[in-house]
């Protein structure tokens, strides 16, 4: 009982943190988010608002578009990068790899909006020539495919580092096995390769896609804020660049978070669903 008190009373800055940077400003931004500067009155009607607007309808369109595609073609490429990681087995261009991606994870934000601003902006070196070789014609990275491939960068390495321990799941005698059995390598991955690192994978995108449906600081330095995603409206509300309405704000970042714990709950049924399938 002694030892159980000395670990709650560790625990407690933990605690004491996790209630002051995260679960006060949630209720903060949750319960603000009923207010209305328009109406002056507590109520739905930020939330109808935003629902019946086709400014904040095309941005939360914007965003998912953009989360949800960058995370599929992260989470293939991490997928695939993991394997082959994998399959390289510990060696120096192994070693060289895993550092560099663990360096990447971290390159986000303002240095990568300019890093992709220098090479595939619309006068960067690689547009250019790209454009000159006949490869490239009409790409835009200030458009929404642009940053599609943007955040896709970004994405990457996080998947690597999220997928590439769940490999250990997989054992080579289950391979071996197979193939006495006359499984190919098609049937393998399908009946138990892919099934064993389902939960992995469902996770990782889930990661990915909060990644994605948060990130500001590198839409907003290479847009400078001009294009229509909900991270750039929410902070537009809160400085007053356009209009001052935080309670706005708070109930767009609201529908966000309602958004991920949606998303989270499918995350949950498929694992349980999986789980069962691999018992």
């Amino acid at each position: 009982m002694k030892a159980k008190w000395i670990a709650v009373l560790f625990m407690l800055p933990f605690a004491v943190f996790f209630t002051a940077f995260q679960l006060a400003p949630l209720i903060w931004v949750a319960v603000s988010s009923f207010y209305s500067d328009t109406y002056e009155a507590w109520g739905w009607g930020n939330y109808s608002d935003i629902l019946t607007s086709p400014f904040y309808l095309q941005a939360m369109r914007f965003s998912l578009d953009i989360s949800v595609w960058s995370s599929l073609l992260g989470l293939l490429i991490a997928l695939v990068s993991s394997y082959s990681l994998r399959q390289l087995g510990p060696t120096k261009l192994h070693d060289f790899v895993m550092s560099f991606t663990n360096m990447t994870s971290n390159f986000a934000g303002v240095p990568l909006a300019f890093a992709f601003v220098i090479l595939l902006g619309l006068n960067g070196c690689l547009t250019l020539l790209l454009k000159k070789y006949g490869l490239m014609e009409s790409f835009n990275l200030y458009s929404k495919d642009g940053l599609i491939v943007l955040y896709t960068y970004f994405q990457i390495p996080l998947g690597v580092l999220l997928l590439y321990p769940a490999f250990d799941a997989l054992r080579d005698d289950w391979r071996e096995s197979a193939a006495l059995l006359g499984a190919g390598r098609w049937r393998y991955w399908r009946h138990i390769g892919i099934p064993v690192l389902f939960p992995a994978l469902m996770g990782t995108f889930v990661i990915l896609l909060a990644n994605a449906l948060g990130a500001y600081a590198t839409v907003y330095a290479l847009t400078t804020g001009n294009f229509n995603v909900v991270p750039v409206r929410i902070a537009a509300l809160v400085s007053g660049d356009i209009s001052l309405d935080p309670n706005m704000g708070s109930a767009l970042a609201m529908l966000l978070v309602v958004l991920m714990a949606f998303i989270t709950l499918i995350h949950q049924w498929f694992l349980r669903r999986s789980y069962l399938n691999v018992r």
